[in-house]
């Protein structure tokens, strides 16, 4: 089972901040880091997990809605009290860089099935490549379309499709995405093993973000590769890569 880190490690530290990709970047067993993108007002690509503000930020309002400057003023509570802030996705790439060449994965997913942020594949496309970490980038988007749009881009990209159910993410994918990945959630593993074999299946799980605590139980994860998982995004990590 290949262990990811969701978001950072979102549950000790808190989500989506260079803090917890930094802490998770450190853990020389993990396949790879998740996180999220979106769009600013003035077309910044901001790593940030809900299209508003208002749940992880002392702010109100959509991402998409503030320009990177006001974004940037916005604080995110974390222990140290000092704050975190929002970062921007080439700060997390230069900061990974060196890691990712090494080995480390970076799944990015494209948050844009409510709002389609027009442009953010191309931009995306052009600061991996520009970059020259490409080989070492899984792109993931609940939009099929978005896949579609990333594979003109790069026909070498690693594509991965996001639904809730696992049937749902191989519909999408045999439909023509350009997906090779299948990234359903945990609980939505409704095919046998059988017919997941010969893909990648990383499963996400939800619960137990910053600054919820640990609640004690570990997933059973011999269960879970017998559901046909192959890798899963976990919250904690740690607890799994030690």
């Amino acid at each position: 089972m290949k262990i990811w880190a969701h978001r950072g490690c979102s549950q000790n530290f808190p989500e989506n901040t260079l803090t917890a990709f930094e802490k998770a970047a450190t853990l020389w067993n993990l396949a790879g880091i998740e996180l999220d993108i979106q769009l600013t007002k003035d077309g910044e690509m901001a790593v940030f997990h809900d299209e508003k503000v208002d749940r992880t930020t002392d702010g109100t309002g959509y991402v998409r809605d503030y320009t990177l400057s006001q974004l940037r003023t916005l604080r995110i509570a974390a222990e140290n009290g000092r704050g975190e802030r929002i970062p921007v996705i080439e700060e997390v790439l230069d900061m990974l860089a060196s890691r990712m060449k090494a080995g480390l994965k970076l799944n990015i997913e494209l948050k844009n099935s409510i709002f389609p942020y027009p442009g953010m594949e191309e931009k995306i496309v052009e600061m991996v490549h520009k970059k020259g970490l490409q080989e070492s980038i899984v792109y993931s988007s609940f939009s099929a379309l978005s896949l579609e749009k990333l594979k003109t881009l790069d026909d070498k990209a690693e594509l991965g499709i996001l639904d809730s159910k696992v049937s749902d993410c191989l519909y999408k994918l045999k439909g023509g995405c350009g997906a090779v990945a299948l990234h359903p959630y945990w609980r939505g593993m409704d095919l046998g093993a059988e017919r997941l074999q010969g893909y990648s299946v990383r499963a996400w799980f939800t619960g137990h973000l910053y600054p919820e605590k640990p609640t004690g139980t570990r997933l059973d994860l011999e269960s879970l590769e017998k559901q046909g998982i192959t890798d899963v995004f976990l919250n904690e990590p740690e607890r799994y890569t030690e």
